[in-house]
């Protein structure tokens, strides 16, 4: 006879969530692959890009979290698909400034908006979003996911 204990309810409840999540994510995924031939990363990055008028490499890398490889590979994408423009900064010809073009713009004014990007667009209560942030980190942790977090 097996006596050990199942997963604690909140164990079980905290593990649907997740997977209610992930579930959104790859949907909404799938649903602007197909709408708008975009992942949600790249109509992400092209939202930020635009909020910010026109900034370099260096800059998007400096307010982001994301590895410099991973950086440009997205305005790649989104540079051959026509919606950023790359172009050497004026100033410091070693500097890459994007932009987002005109028909970045209206993809913008199509597209949903959705996903962690939409926290720099929605008004929400400053303590809601600390236990989200929170939330997060305790996840990154009780899944044993630290060792993988970028420095």
């Amino acid at each position: 006879m097996n006596t050990r204990p199942g997963p604690a309810p909140e164990a079980l409840d905290a593990i649907r969530a997740w997977v209610r999540l992930d579930a959104a994510f790859t949907a909404f995924d799938k649903h602007l692959r197909s709408a708008y031939g975009l992942t949600g990363a790249q109509l992400a990055m092209l939202r930020i890009v635009a909020e910010s008028g026109s900034t370099t490499l260096a800059e998007l890398r400096a307010r982001l979290i994301m590895h410099p490889a991973t950086l440009g590979q997205l305005i790649d994408r989104l540079a051959a698909k026509g919606l950023v423009r790359v172009a050497r900064d004026e100033r410091d010809g070693r500097r890459r400034r994007v932009t987002a073009t005109e028909a970045g713009r209206a993809l913008l004014g199509r597209a949903p908006l959705a996903g962690p990007v939409r926290l720099r667009a929605v008004q929400a209560d400053p303590a809601r979003l600390r236990r989200l942030a929170e939330a997060f980190d305790d996840a990154v942790e009780l899944f044993a996911l630290s060792q993988w977090v970028a420095a």
